[in-house]
């Protein structure tokens, strides 16, 4: 049986590409988390060197909010 496919229509133009993105790892956290998501757009639905992505949280206690913290604490 063939997978149906839910995601919706993307329009790749739209996206942003992660590898594009500059973080200055000299600002506190906060800022870098800012300076991701001003640069990235949709932290959500990206591309990963021309490779869309489409984040979506399961059964998680942990949030977008927090992984995002997380990710951009551990950049030096």
């Amino acid at each position: 049986m063939k997978e149906k496919n839910n995601l919706p229509k993307i329009d790749r133009a739209q996206l942003k590409d992660v590898s594009e993105v500059r973080i200055d790892t000299s600002l506190p956290c906060a800022e870098r988390m800012k300076q991701y998501v001003e640069q990235i757009g949709n932290p959500y639905c990206y591309l990963d060197h021309g490779i869309v992505v489409n984040v979506e949280f399961g059964d998680s206690t942990v949030s977008l909010q927090e992984r995002l913290k997380s990710f951009a604490c551990s950049l030096e």
